[in-house]
């Protein structure tokens, strides 16, 4: 049996032309609360980016009134996955957050929650109960800068229509899985809380969840013109509009990368 694959999975094993389908280059950058990127350093914060990222990705949406449960879904079915007494840990700690709150205590929490997430998105035997999931205070206050980042992005680009959303409809025999972050009026947004402007497997990415939106059984999802990245760490979002994204690059993507006939 073909393993299940998901759009980050795909991405990886997809050879771009040069520059990408989507050159970054292409996207507009869009600054916020200032006249450039405004970088928070990686390097000082003592947990993974990867864990900072996801962090951040569900605090923004429980920061805006998404219900825990909700907001850290993906965590608490990790959680489960691994047997009953880290779904009790998990849900003991959901019950200790609070839609619209995220003090230093929620922070922690995150940072523990989301390191259950990767039993979802890549197997349980990439679970590393060890892992740092502890921030430090500097940590803590790179998650609460980029969290108050997101409402303002939020405030700025939104209202939020959507988030954590799926692609029933839009999946295929080569992707199976993916879900996406953001969903305003006229674009689908990815957050990626990494330390450098957008590459070409990122403007993959989106452009992938993007087409499968248009594919899926949800009309919301095929309401979007553009599409974007927003990174809380520079303080940018990055946007283009599906209507400057060439129409054989288009097709090609839709055919070639997800599997579309």
């Amino acid at each position: 049996m073909r393993p299940v694959t998901s759009v980050v999975q795909r991405v990886k094993e997809v050879k771009q032309p040069r520059g990408g389908y989507i050159n970054p280059k292409m996207l507009e950058a869009l600054f916020l609360g200032g006249d450039g990127p405004m970088p928070l350093d990686h390097t000082t914060e003592n947990v993974s980016p990867g864990l900072v990222g996801m962090a951040v990705d569900y605090l923004a949406r429980l920061a805006n009134g998404t219900e825990p449960q909700d907001a850290f879904s993906i965590s608490l079915m990790g959680a489960t996955a691994l047997g009953p007494p880290e779904f009790y840990r998990a849900e003991q700690a959901l019950e200790n957050l609070t839609p619209g709150r995220v003090d230093e205590e929620t922070i922690r929490l995150a940072c523990w929650l989301v390191n259950f997430d990767v039993v979802c998105r890549a197997g349980q035997q990439f679970y590393n109960p060890n892992a740092a999931t502890a921030p430090d205070q500097t940590t803590i206050d790179h998650i609460s800068a980029m969290v108050t980042r997101s409402l303002a992005f939020f405030d700025e680009y939104g209202p939020i229509v959507l988030d954590g959303f799926t692609f029933e409809g839009g999946y295929t025999a080569t992707v199976q899985t993916g879900d996406g972050d953001f969903l305003t009026a006229d674009t689908l947004w990815d957050f990626k809380v990494s330390a450098a402007p957008p590459k070409s497997d990122h403007t993959l990415q989106v452009l992938m969840y993007y087409l499968m939106g248009k594919h899926s059984i949800h009309p919301e999802l095929r309401a979007p013109t553009h599409l974007g990245i927003f990174n809380p760490r520079f303080n940018t979002a990055y946007r283009i509009a599906e209507a400057l994204i060439p129409e054989d690059t288009i097709a090609d993507v839709e055919r070639h990368v997800i599997g579309y006939s």
